[in-house]
């Protein structure tokens, strides 16, 4: 069973990286037997990871928070969602490959930061910005 982290502290990147690994070299695999390396520049995947996001996007655009909560509650809805966010996933970390950045580690990386800008103590349960954090103005926090 993994260790329950309750002050936000990511684990390790070695351990975050190791578990990235398979999962880009499975996606690299992929794109390789196509050769479709040549038109992954980091130009066109960024781009085609914004147009996966807002396909993603499109799956909830008009829809109340409870509909969205039905749907994703299993059929085909949810199964569209998960092709889509899989899709999402999939440009990421090619991007990330083609940049040369290990996913695990650019993530361990994000996560301390975020810890230092969002501290429990200040974040939990609030939707604001770090920079907002420690004010008042609202009535909250």
């Amino acid at each position: 069973m993994s260790e329950t982290r309750f002050s936000g502290e990511p684990p390790p990147p070695s351990n975050l990286g190791d578990r990235w690994q398979d999962v880009v070299a499975a996606v690299r695999a992929f794109r390789d037997a196509r050769e479709w390396s040549q038109f992954h520049t980091p130009k066109h995947l960024a781009a085609a990871l914004a147009i996966e996001a807002a396909e993603l996007q499109e799956c909830f655009l008009w829809k109340t928070d409870a509909e969205v909560e039905t749907e994703m509650a299993g059929g085909p809805k949810r199964d569209a969602v998960a092709e889509e966010v899989a899709d999402v996933l999939m440009f990421a970390l090619l991007l990330a490959d083609r940049l040369g950045l290990d996913v695990g580690q650019v993530i361990a990386a994000k996560l301390t930061a975020n810890e230092r800008k969002y501290p429990v103590a200040l974040a939990r349960g609030s939707a604001r910005k770090y920079t907002e954090l420690g004010t008042d103005s609202a009535g909250h926090g």
